[in-house]
């Protein structure tokens, strides 16, 4: 197998499975993928996914990896809240909601964690263009923020909940109340709507 070929084949994917080059070539020999790697020609995501290392300088594909390496998912949590600016810390670690079991890899691009959620909670989450046509599934703000309440068991009360130190502007002109009130009781735990009424009170929302 030429090596040129097969990256003029899948470049412009950002990242494939050995699937979608069984799919093209049904007597591809795996072993070129392994001599590839080991030229540093190919990166390996995850167990049966790959990229090329140019996209190692594209910043935003990592949200776009984090979707395609772990199906069904969406961006959320300390990732989102980041991203939106309503937490102050950078993020390292990209986190990320899914159905199927709590999972984490680790590769070139960084840390890949995934919490699971019962599907009918597996909602709330723009879908964000970037460039190619493609699209990465990010949480909501009020989305990103039930999920964190939901998923992290030791924000119990106010004051718990004001060391998050969210954005109080942030919080202010741009979370929307009803919704985030709405987003609470489709999980129905008590836990996580008394959370909810804090966090409204702690910043007047």
């Amino acid at each position: 197998m030429n090596y040129i070929e097969f990256r003029n084949h899948f470049i412009d994917n950002a990242c494939f499975n050995i699937h979608q080059v069984y799919d093209w070539q049904v007597g591809f020999d795996r072993n070129n993928l392994t001599r590839w790697q080991k030229k540093n020609l190919l990166l390996k995501l995850r167990q049966g996914y790959y990229v090329f290392p140019e996209y190692l300088g594209k910043r935003d594909y990592v949200y776009y990896f984090a979707n395609k390496l772990y199906q069904p998912s969406y961006i959320s949590l300390h990732t989102a809240l980041s991203f939106y600016g309503i937490i102050p810390e950078a993020v390292v670690q990209i986190s990320s909601i899914s159905t199927l079991k709590t999972a984490t890899f680790i590769n070139a691009f960084g840390e890949f964690s995934y919490k699971s959620i019962k599907k009918d909670l597996f909602f709330g989450y723009d879908l964000i263009n970037m460039d190619a046509g493609r699209t990465i599934a990010f949480a909501k703000p009020e989305k990103a923020i039930i999920d964190l309440l939901y998923h992290y068991d030791f924000y119990k009360n106010e004051q718990e909940i004001a060391e998050l130190r969210f954005d109080e502007d942030f919080l202010v002109h741009n979370i929307k109340t009803a919704l985030l009130e709405e987003y609470a009781s489709r999980f129905k735990n008590k836990s996580l709507e008394t959370k909810v009424k804090m966090l409204i009170k702690l910043y007047k929302l």
